[in-house]
């Protein structure tokens, strides 16, 4: 992952949808204390910065030190860049030792994650019994524009990393080893309306930062052809306003196991 979104680090941080502050309410509301958090994977920082709302401070880490220039500060934020390299032991004493988060989240990131090494990480980070973890995703499904993003994605599906699969399956097939508490995980997964003002062009703008049509366009390949654009276009209609989009978003809250 470190590599993939290193080249487009300030188009993503400009142009990713921001994520409801509901959320993070909700994910408050699960933990009986607030006194730290980590944001796995924070890329530019959006998740860090509403979990800063709620948490005396929170780490934000992310093995791209390209995305974490172009984080927004915070005074509750600290981010860290923690490379490949960084060992279990490494990244369990960065984020304060065992037992000692009160709320994970990880959010759109957590497919490219090495998934056994990250949920070691978790369990042993995550305050017993109350600490929570939360992953989620979205994709761009997105209600008002079905047609649209139907013909996008047929385009990118055959260049898709694998891992990304997990994403376009709304985290259904993921992996999750954590304990149910009533929503959320267990195979019940959360699906959330993602309501979102943009442009045509600020769309555009956030597919075009994604991985796979960096990664097609680095090969000499545009998946975003003229004609396709054309026909973005066409179906927004004439205005050159913003809209409001409602992309689909899933979660997956869990708990530490009882041993």
């Amino acid at each position: 992952m470190a590599g993939l979104f290193d080249k487009q680090a300030e188009q993503y941080a400009q142009l990713r949808p921001k994520y409801p502050k509901e959320w993070f309410s909700m994910l408050a509301s699960l933990t009986p204390e607030h006194k730290a958090a980590w944001d796995a994977g924070t890329g530019s920082g959006q998740a860090a910065l509403s979990v800063a709302e709620h948490y005396d401070h929170v780490i934000a880490t992310d093995v791209s030190a390209a995305q974490l220039e172009h984080a927004a500060r915070h005074p509750k934020v600290r981010y860290l860049h923690t490379p490949i390299s960084t060992s279990e032991d490494e990244l369990v004493a960065m984020l304060g030792g065992d037992n000692s988060i009160d709320l994970i989240v990880s959010a759109c990131a957590v497919h490219w994650f090495d998934l056994p090494f990250f949920y070691s990480v978790a369990n042993r980070v995550l305050k017993k019994p109350h600490g929570i973890i939360a992953v989620w995703t979205y994709n761009f499904n997105i209600r008002n524009l079905e047609k649209m993003m139907t013909k996008v994605l047929e385009v990118v599906k055959p260049y898709n990393d694998p891992r990304v699969q997990y994403g376009l399956d709304g985290y259904k097939k993921l992996p999750f080893p954590f304990e149910s508490f009533g929503f959320g995980s267990g195979g019940n997964l959360m699906e959330l309306d993602m309501e979102v003002e943009m442009t045509v062009d600020e769309l555009i703008g956030s597919l075009k930062a994604g991985s796979t049509i960096v990664k097609a366009k680095e090969q000499g390949l545009d998946l975003l052809s003229d004609e396709i654009l054309e026909e973005m276009r066409r179906e927004w209609g004439d205005s050159t306003g913003s809209r409001k989009l409602v992309f689909l978003a899933y979660m997956l809250v869990g708990k530490p196991r009882s041993n």
